[in-house]
This record gives C-alpha cells, structure tokens and sequence, in this order.
C-alpha cells in the first residue's frame, strides 16, 4: 500500500435498506509454487505483515535447532505463532517457557495492554490486578525470540533492535518463506516493539501456500501439525480464527494481522490466501473470511453453521436493535 489500483469493495455496511458505507481490499489465492489462483485488486500491493509474519518468525526456532534444544512441542510452537488472546491457559504457558529457557516475565519487552479477552480483563480489574507482559497478544513471539537468544548465546537486552542477530535470524526465515528477497523487504516497528516487514501482498499468500503444502517432519510442516492441533494458542476463546480451525480441523490455518490484514492456509490443495482491507478496517475481517472459504468450497455444513455469526454480523443501536449488518460483496475472480 499505496497501490496504483483502486482495490474493489470487499465488504458492504448497511443500514435500514441502503448501503451506508463499505470497505475496499486487495485479495489474493495463489497455490505452492505461486500460480495466481484468484484475485482481486492488486496482488503486488505492498503490505505490511504485522502478526501475519508471526508463524514465518516461529520457523526459525526450529529450524536454528533451538525447539529441540529446550523441548518444544506442539503446544510451544504454536504459541510462538498465534497471537493471544491474554487467557489464563496462555499465561500459564508461556510462563513455563520463559523459566525453560531460565527467564521471567520481566525478560519481555513487548509492553503491556489489557488482555483481549474481556472476561480474562475483568477479572483482572475485579481483583485489583494490573496486567502484565505475559498478557500481550504478541508475548508468545517474544518468548520465541527470547529462546532464540538463549540457544546462541546472544544478549537479551536489545533483542528487539533490527540490527540485533535474531531479528537478522527471523527476516531470513521470513524472506525464504514468502519468496521475496531478504535485502527489499521494508522493515518498520510493530505495536510491540519488534521489527515487522512490508512484501508484496502476493508473496504473503505464497507464504500460507508453502505452509499448507508444507511435507510432513519439514520445518515448516512440524509448524503447521503443532499449529492445527493448538488452534486455542493462535487466537482464543471467541475469536474467528480458533473457532474457524476447531470447526474445520485439521484443514484450515487462519491468522490475523493488524490494520485489515489476514492470510489463511487451505490444506486441501495447498492453497494460500492473504488479503489486506484498504481502510484497516477490523470489522470487515470476520465476513472477508467467511466469504472466502465458503467460495473456495472449504465450508462443511457443520463449519458454515459455527460460523454463522461472523458471515454477516449485525449493527446494533444502543437499545441492542438491529439495524444494518456487515455483508460481503465479492465473488472471487479467476
């Protein structure tokens, strides 16, 4: 972003019988060896990452030797890879990490913020407690980072500087990835402190095409098992992205970003989908999504009824009537 194409509208918001706003996008479907399967907008749109990096990121404590070193497993890896929620079944996990690797919590530079959980955040305030580091949604990344420095020896204290060897660690495992070369990609610094990557949109669905087709015992497919077994560590309760992948088990991996951007790996086909809505817009997010794999046929019955909620959300007033929703307005192109 910025691109030179107008990007097509994604996402209609009604109210009463009209259309009252809408929300634009660039959106792409591409296969393993990066054959366009679908797109609409610009799939050359530059985009910055953001979580959508996070599972690219966790690839690297495998592949430096560093999860067999401190005895990750499943659960660990895909910890590293979601971006959490802040419940108390996170907490605890990445509080066992950090003493693995002979850390605490203060070890964590990634700052503090409420935990995106509401019941977990009030309970919090209930008990007149503050949240902490281990409550970012960005804290299971971190504690990979951190195991990363422990395993070669690096120092802890600038972990997040981009010149600092596990970011170098992480861009290359990034760039080799998505297919784009290490030396353009454009770093910035994300909500947490540590450096993010802007790619062509493109090369982030080719990225979720790799890890969908990814063979069994790879990196990369160890990740995706770890991950597709653990989809409570890639988001949490209530959130589309657990409940798509505990709707479609062992078939679908969906993941967040920030700012509108989202990528989802179709196991069946090996397909790869990242799509960026223009404006940032969270709320197109849930029906994007929805929309996308019923198209793509990846929805069961079963599934499209979970997910019900989040094909076409409603708006309601403060008197908690409805008066709009939140619709998709796309039909993928070949």
């Amino acid at each position: 972003m910025p691109s030179q194409i107008t990007p097509p509208v994604l996402i209609e918001v009604t109210r009463g019988p009209r259309v009252e706003s809408c929300h634009r996008g660039h959106l792409v479907v591409v296969d393993a060896a990066g054959n366009l399967r679908h797109l609409m907008g610009d799939a050359e749109a530059w985009v910055c990452m953001r979580s959508l990096a996070k599972p690219f990121q966790a690839l690297a404590v495998i592949t430096s030797g560093a999860a067999a070193a401190f005895g990750f497993g499943a659960e660990e890896l895909a910890l590293f890879s979601g971006s959490l929620s802040g419940q108390d079944f996170q907490v605890e996990l990445a509080t066992k990490i950090l003493a693995r690797i002979g850390l605490t919590a203060e070890a964590l530079q990634c700052g503090v913020h409420p935990p995106l959980h509401r019941p977990t955040a009030q309970a919090l305030v209930k008990a007149g407690l503050n949240p902490t580091p281990l409550h970012n949604t960005c804290t299971g990344k971190h504690a990979a980072m951190l195991a990363l420095c422990v395993h070669h020896g690096w120092p802890l204290a600038d972990y997040l500087n981009p010149a600092h060897p596990v970011q170098e660690l992480i861009l290359g495992a990034v760039a080799r990835m998505v297919g784009f070369p290490k030396g353009q990609i454009q770093v910035a610094i994300d909500g947490c402190g540590a450096p993010v990557f802007y790619v062509p949109l493109k090369n982030i669905a080719l990225g979720y095409a790799r890890l969908a087709a990814a063979q069994p015992g790879s990196p990369a497919g160890t990740l995706m098992a770890a991950i597709l077994a653990n989809p409570m560590h890639i988001a949490g309760d209530g959130r589309l992205e657990t409940t798509v992948m505990e709707a479609l088990p062992g078939k679908i991996f969906a993941k967040s970003g920030a700012e509108g951007g989202y990528g989802l790996s179709l196991m069946e086909g090996g397909l790869g989908v990242a799509f960026k809505i223009e404006d940032g817009s969270q709320r197109a997010l849930n029906p994007t999504v929805v929309s996308i794999l019923d198209q793509l046929g990846a929805l069961t019955p079963a599934a499209a009824t979970a997910l019900a909620a989040f094909r076409q959300p409603p708006i309601l007033n403060h008197r908690k009537e409805e008066v709009g929703r939140i619709r998709p307005a796309f039909a993928l192109q070949p």
